[in-house]
């Protein structure tokens, strides 16, 4: 009898505790009373958004008749590139920085290297990359944290400024011309799905295939294997990426260059000269960490043997400093932010003011950037190109423009211009070359890099 009553009392003791924290009809009643639908504001406001687009309702007009797209300093750069239903703006991005140098160099009237030929390598290299990390963490149970992350995104189309440069340096560059784009290249969900269906499957299996004591030898031929499978895949949807080509320039006037035979290495240090990558310092302004320290990222890399992502954490202004020096000297800096944040872009333009939620449902958004990082409202989600300033006559920026991806039609002509209050919300990383960071700056990268796991909210890939 005891028992019994025991039970019960648990039973009840456990269903008093379900039942904190549900809504009650008290509570109902209580929220009923406080949306007055009787007011006349708010009646018109619940018509209003009902049968409108919120965005419309919300557009800042006043905002409309101070934009302007004008600049004091900009990079002389020419054309739009457009990496249609991708996520390759960090590749886009990237090349686009690049490309300046090969126009002027040749005074073309424009160009662009292959995004496809690299994302061929970009794909089958964070494969290769995957099945190793499968086999490193075979120990490691399912529900491990390392393990769910892996098997969540195998591959995607996302990256940084280090996914390119570790491509670059491995595979070098081609012309588009002579590995041009696919269907399956400007619109990659399909192909990517299929991959990463396979790849969790071959996950599974070297994971399965450790378990019997195989020796690392036995792995790694079977990972070749799997490694085939993948390059078939690539090749059917994107082509087999050229090792030797022929290829010749002709001007802005028509002459034609003399027609060479290249690799694609010896392409990128031609019409590159001998570049060094890494003398491009990766900035970062991440509120939610300690400034003026290095920090990289735990396996956000593309390429076995490539860097990490690694970066200096400085404040907006310090950044800023070194941008604007950078675009006077006519370079071209690979940037990303959070691109849909109060951007309008049927003019290309984004400003913190652009549209008014608040006021319109009377309901206040009080999150700063730390705070919006933590939260996972906001993060780096897109790459272009930064390459104009406008500034006072103190000299301090006011306005900046991306050159953009997404193709002429987008924006204006294909530009992104944005306040310098937006700059401090929605801005993330910029990659400067250090010609143009002060000395004091440069010592702090001696520092020993602070690791960072690869799912923290901040280190989302640019697509």
């Amino acid at each position: 009898m005891r028992k019994i009553v025991t039970l019960t009392l648990i039973f009840f003791a456990l269903n008093s505790i379900a039942q904190q924290g549900k809504i009650t009809q008290e509570n109902l009643i209580q929220i009923r009373k406080s949306y007055d639908k009787n007011d006349s504001s708010t009646k018109a406001l619940t018509n209003a958004l009902s049968n409108n687009d919120v965005k419309n309702l919300v557009l800042n007009r006043e905002n409309l008749g101070s934009v302007e797209h004008n600049f004091k300093y900009k990079v002389d750069v020419k054309g739009i590139s457009d990496q249609k239903k991708s996520g390759r703006c960090w590749m886009f991005t990237s090349m686009n920085v690049l490309r300046p140098m090969v126009i002027d160099k040749y005074k073309l009237s424009g160009f662009e290297f292959s995004q496809n030929y690299l994302y061929f390598w970009d794909i089958f290299e964070k494969s290769n990359l995957y099945l190793e990390a499968q086999i490193k963490f075979a120990d490691k149970p399912m529900d491990d944290k390392q393990v769910e992350w892996l098997f969540k995104s195998p591959v995607s189309d996302g990256g940084v400024w280090n996914s390119f440069t570790n491509l670059a340096d491995k595979y070098g560059l081609v012309p588009k011309a002579v590995f041009p784009e696919t269907h399956s290249s400007e619109n990659t969900s399909w192909m990517i799905r299929i991959i990463k269906r396979k790849l969790r499957e071959d996950g599974l299996e070297l994971r399965n295939m450790h378990t019997t004591k195989i020796e690392y030898k036995q792995l790694e031929s079977m990972k070749l294997m799997m490694l085939a499978e993948v390059y078939r895949i690539l090749v059917m949807n994107l082509g087999e990426p050229p090792t030797n080509f022929t290829y010749r320039f002709a001007d802005k006037d028509d002459n034609l260059g003399e027609s060479k035979s290249y690799t694609p290495k010896i392409f990128m240090n031609e019409v590159l000269g001998e570049i060094n990558f890494s003398d491009n310092i990766m900035l970062m302004n991440d509120p939610t960490r300690e400034y003026n320290k290095v920090y990289e990222i735990e396996y956000d890399r593309n390429v076995m043997e490539g860097r990490n992502w690694t970066y200096l954490n400085l404040t907006n202004k310090e950044i800023k400093k070194f941008a604007v020096e950078s675009i006077k000297n006519n370079k071209a800096m690979y940037a990303s932010c959070d691109v849909g944040k109060q951007l309008n872009s049927d003019i290309g333009y984004s400003d913190v003011d652009n549209y008014d939620f608040e006021s319109l449902y009377g309901v206040r958004f009080g999150m700063n950037k730390a705070q919006r990082i933590k939260t996972f409202e906001s993060g780096s989600s897109h790459g272009m190109a930064l390459i104009a300033v406008d500034v006072n006559n103190n000299e301090e920026p006011v306005k900046w423009q991306f050159e953009n991806s997404w193709g002429a039609e987008s924006g204006h002509s294909g530009y992104l211009t944005f306040t310098d209050d937006w700059f401090n919300e929605y801005m993330f990383r910029v990659v400067v070359h250090k010609d143009f960071i002060d000395a004091e700056t440069l010592k702090l990268l001696d520092q020993k890099p602070i690791m960072l796991p690869p799912w923290d909210p901040m280190f989302q890939a640019d697509e």
